[in-house]
Parts: structure tokens; sequence; C-alpha cells
């Protein structure tokens, strides 16, 4: 008598099971990116125009101080938590050392203050980095040969993010990449009463060709002179984002940043795993530029495509991404 033997079953397991209905795919989803994500990357002028728009990045603005708050307050109604803000000067102030990142009149404290006034539940992050101001498009002071000076880069880096915090900024951003900055800049904010002032440090910051349409929008298009390699991070390296990351925390940063994003979201990954702390992406201005230009175009879904790249980041271990495209998203994922 022959043994009854079962039908064969190929496959026993059907991963697609799980993938066949709209709830199934809810319920199952392993990643999710909410409002609570994102922080919204916007550059403010010092001019009489609300808005001007950015050339090189599509859809993007730059504001004036009246119409930045307003912009503060919308963010505030969505559910943003933060801004991140980048001056645009007129080049007239724009000096070899920078000094106009030390007005407190300046543009980058009146924009504070009014966003605060405007928005005072969303948090306000200010870049700590003398490239908006120098004629040089450097992050801080160089010497004749071009290269830029680390210590006496920190010095004004400190007074920068005292005045800053002055303002009402409520996290500062040292974005310069000089070695020691981290530490220096908790000691002068502490020492200036600041101490519930966060620093989320640029920590493992590449020397990228995906900045182009950053400079753009904050007017150093063309100013630049040589490169920035001799303090940013060589794309080829990895490794060495981690003694980056593990020398700013142990300064005393709050919360690190990778930047770019998405071209190292194998950089976020070995930053999260190996340290736990906060930790987030900045969908820098090429990576904008690239998908809207090829949405413009019809090559991409672009209501798809940006959430699909947000999720990307969360996905790869961030805890948050910078992005210019913060009030859009927010609008479509609800709060």
């Amino acid at each position: 008598m022959t043994a009854y033997l079962p039908p064969a079953r190929f496959p026993a397991t059907r991963l697609r099971r799980n993938r066949a209905t709209d709830w199934q795919r809810r319920l199952t989803r392993e990643t999710t990116l909410s409002v609570n994500d994102l922080i919204l990357a916007m550059v403010v002028h010092d001019g009489a125009e609300p808005e001007i728009p950015v050339a090189s990045m599509p859809g993007s603005l730059r504001y004036n101080v009246a119409r930045a708050a307003e912009v503060a307050a919308e963010a505030q109604s969505l559910g943003i938590p933060m801004i991140a803000v980048f001056p645009n000067i007129n080049p007239a102030l724009k000096t070899a050392d920078g000094a106009e990142a030390l007005n407190p009149a300046g543009l980058v404290p009146a924009a504070v203050a009014a966003m605060k006034a405007a928005a005072p539940g969303i948090g306000i992050m200010t870049d700590v980095a003398l490239d908006p101001f120098t004629d040089h498009g450097h992050d801080g002071l160089i010497d004749d040969d071009g290269m830029m000076l680390n210590d006496e880069t920190i010095a004004l880096l400190c007074q920068q993010a005292v005045l800053e915090a002055r303002a009402g900024a409520d996290v500062v951003a040292p974005s310069d990449m000089t070695d020691g900055r981290i530490g220096l800049i908790r000691a002068a904010l502490d020492e200036a009463g600041f101490a519930d002032v966060s620093i989320m440090s640029y920590a493992a910051k590449y020397a990228s060709a995906f900045y182009g349409p950053y400079r753009d929008a904050i007017g150093s298009k063309g100013a630049l002179k040589g490169d920035k390699k001799t303090y940013q991070m060589d794309p080829a390296n990895s490794d060495e984002a981690l003694r980056e990351v593990a020398m700013d925390l142990a300064e005393g940063a709050d919360m690190v940043m990778v930047k770019p994003g998405m071209p190292y979201l194998d950089i976020i990954r070995r930053v999260k795993d190996a340290f736990g702390a906060p930790t987030y992406a900045f969908q820098v201005s090429g990576e904008y530029a690239m998908m809207e230009a090829a949405i413009a175009n019809g090559w991409l879904d672009g209501a798809r495509v940006r959430m699909e790249a947000l999720t990307c980041f969360k996905r790869a271990g961030a805890d948050g991404i910078i992005t210019y495209r913060a009030l859009e998203a927010a609008r479509q994922l609800g709060r």
C-alpha cells in the first residue's frame, strides 16, 4: 500500500500575503514617517521683497523677515517641531572676517526674534559658521594661502553662537567642521547663561558636490575661493565619520547630523548604530534640486518620490530630516 503524501506546497511562506491590501501594508510597515520628523530649512534675506525664488531650487523661496515670521507660524500650525534658518545678506556686508555674523542687529538675530514672536511654540535652529558672511565663501577665517584657520575661527564662532542664543535661538548648529569647536561653544553658551540652548553638530559633514544650489540660495555662488576639502570630510571615508561624531558627543553635542543625506545613508546607519544619540540627516540643496528637476520634467511622481526619500532617511536610522520641503510634507502627512 502506497503511503499518502500531501500535495507539495511551494512556497510554504509567501511574503506577498502581507502586501496584498492597504491595511496589511500599514499593519506590517516597519518605518513610519510623521510630521514630528521634519525640520524646515528656511533661507531668509535682508531685502524688502517678501519672497524671492531660488533659481536652482524650483519651488524654494527666500523670505524677508516679516514673511519668515508668517511662515514660522504656518509651520507651527502644521505641527513641524523646528525651523533651521540660513541667511542671505547684502553682498556689500560680506568681508574677509565675516564680521556681520556678530552684528546683534543683523539679519539672523532679527529673523530669529520675529519668528519666535510669531511662533513661540516652534524650535528655531541657527547655523554657526561664517560662510554666509565672508567674501571668500569659507566657513571661517583663512590665511594668505586660502587655508581655514582653526582656532582663530572658533573664537568667532563662540561669539556667533552666543549672539544667536541671545536673539532667541533654541538650538545652535556649528557647520564649520573645525576641530574642537563643540566643547568651546558649549562652554561659551554656559558661561553666557544659555545652558538650556542645545547644540546640533554638523558632525559628519562631507566636502560634497551636492551643495551647489545652497550657495545660490545664500548668495555665495561663485564667491568661493579654493575649496573646502581641508576641513570638510572626504566623501570616500566612513570610519572617520564615527571618530568625528565621537569627538563631538564627548565635547557636549546634544544631537549630531550627517550631511548630505541621501548619498550618505550608510553613514547615518553607522552613526545611529554606534552611538544611539539623536541623529539627523540634511536633505541638501543638490538632492532637492535633482528631484524637483526630474519632477518638473515629468520623469518622477512628485507626491510619491518626495515622501519616499524622506522615509528612506528614517529607515536608515535618522531621528529627523532637515528639508526644504517640510511644509509640503507636513500638509501631505497631516498631524
